[in-house]
């Protein structure tokens, strides 16, 4: 009707320009209101009857929701009606077994300490190499939730009452060993108790990460005992044995060699080798060299009348020869002096080089020493002194310097001393020779024999 109405105003509302336009007539305006009027009552209806059926469906629908509705909460009040049901049974069965377990509980608790106090003890044992699977037992059994049962606790004693018999046997068993090249293969092992095991004339070390047994990089000392030890005998055989059961062993591999300290020491460390070797290898020369003159000087000293110009003291009594005479016998002093004075510095050569490098060594080694500790004051200033091993390098490096130089020096100083004697007694012997001959001459006796 509101259109009918609104249909009504618009064409009264026409412009003025549309005024001399033919208006329609009342009957054809009639019947278009009519038309009009038709085709919404239609639609009207239509609509009313389309609300009318979904009103029935939401119906429909809202009662079906009830009832699922209904039905889930009779559910709901099922279940929990059924979970306060349990509930009370679980509490009533927990109260019967706890009733029933009695001294369990704390026989349980005993049981887990137990075998996680064992499990630590065996975590390093060499016997695991022998009896693998214990320790998952002994973690399965200290780990557990639930109350053992009459088989673990007897397979509990039974890992008890093995260790202590394997203790104290030798056992032979096959087991994979790693060799110093990495390479892992099966070999025939033989155990002392939880002390060493030994496989082809080597001393082998367990590693508990890997689990297994592992060639020893370093072999200590006694390795030639093992054979006569492993192989087939009637009496006793002597083993060197570790009684810490491996730590004796592990703290071997970590020690450094000599050729590993020397290193410690650095540049500086290798200066003062060099220099130590060139100092001993020189005083060697001089006191080889000095032997072989004493030698010739000797027969010289021994045949006087035959003056040899291969030695110091023929050299030194060719000057005034075999008939000086008289009135010269002033100025013979003077030539042998002068003699003697030449012969000296072939004989004193290299003692200066030799007593340097004696006086260089040990500085040397101080000053090693003031390098290494300047790296480990940075080394603290850097990282502090949480972890020792970040300072060991400069402190290596200080002390291996220190006793480098203390080596090199002492054996130097000793070697100049030797030295410098054998060269003085030449000397000495060279002015004696001479003093006696001239006080001959002035005698007018034989010449002396030595």
């Amino acid at each position: 009707m509101k259109r009918l109405w609104i249909g009504c105003l618009l064409m009264t509302l026409l412009p003025l320009g549309q005024v001399q336009a033919q208006a329609p007539s009342k009957q054809d305006l009639l019947r278009s209101i009519r038309e009009t009027r038709s085709a919404e009552e239609a639609q009207m209806r239509a609509r009313e009857q389309a609300f009318v059926q979904e009103q029935g469906q939401q119906q429909q629908r809202m009662a079906a929701a009830v009832r699922e509705r209904d039905q889930l909460q009779a559910s709901a009040d099922a279940l929990d009606a059924r979970f306060k049901q349990q509930s009370e049974a679980l509490a009533a069965v927990k109260a019967e077994l706890s009733e029933r377990s009695g001294n369990l509980g704390e026989l349980f608790g005993v049981v887990r300490q137990g075998a996680g106090d064992t499990r630590s003890q065996w975590q390093d044992s060499l016997l695991n190499s022998r009896f693998p699977e214990r320790l998952k037992e002994l973690d399965a059994l200290a780990q557990s939730q639930r109350i053992p049962q009459v088989e673990q606790l007897e397979q509990f004693w039974y890992r008890l009452q093995q260790d202590m018999t394997a203790s104290g046997e030798i056992s032979r068993y096959e087991a994979p060993v790693v060799d110093r090249h990495g390479q892992t293969r099966a070999q025939q092992v033989v155990s002392v108790g939880p002390f060493v095991a030994l496989s082809e004339q080597q001393y082998l070390s367990y590693q508990p990460d890997s689990q297994q047994l592992v060639s020893l990089e370093r072999q200590p000392d006694g390795t030639g005992l093992i054979a006569d030890f492993v192989g087939p005998r009637e009496a006793l055989a002597d083993l060197w044995l570790d009684p810490s059961r491996g730590s004796v062993l592990d703290q071997l591999q970590r020690k450094p060699q000599l050729l590993e300290r020397v290193m410690q020491g650095g540049i500086v460390g290798y200066v003062i080798i060099v220099l130590g070797g060139v100092g001993i290898l020189l005083a060697l020369v001089r006191l080889f060299w000095l032997q072989g003159v004493q030698r010739r000087v000797d027969r010289q000293a021994a045949d006087l009348d035959n003056l040899q110009a291969n030695n110091p003291l023929g050299r030194v009594l060719s000057v005034i020869g075999s008939h000086p005479r008289l009135e010269e016998l002033d100025t013979l002093e003077l030539k042998l002096d002068e003699a003697i004075l030449k012969e000296t510095p072939a004989l004193e050569r290299w003692q200066g080089l030799i007593k340097l490098l004696a006086a260089v060594a040990p500085l040397l080694g101080l000053l090693g020493t003031v390098t290494g500790m300047i790296a480990t004051f940075q080394a603290i200033t850097q990282y502090g002194t949480g972890d020792p091993k970040l300072m060991a390098d400069g402190i290596s490096q200080a002390l291996v310097t220190t006793v480098l130089g203390l080596v090199a020096a002492i054996p130097l100083l000793f070697m100049h001393s030797l030295v410098a004697a054998r060269s003085k007694a030449l000397i000495q012997l060279l002015e004696q020779q001479s003093a006696g001959l001239i006080a001959l001459h002035l005698g007018g006796g034989d010449k002396p024999r030595d």
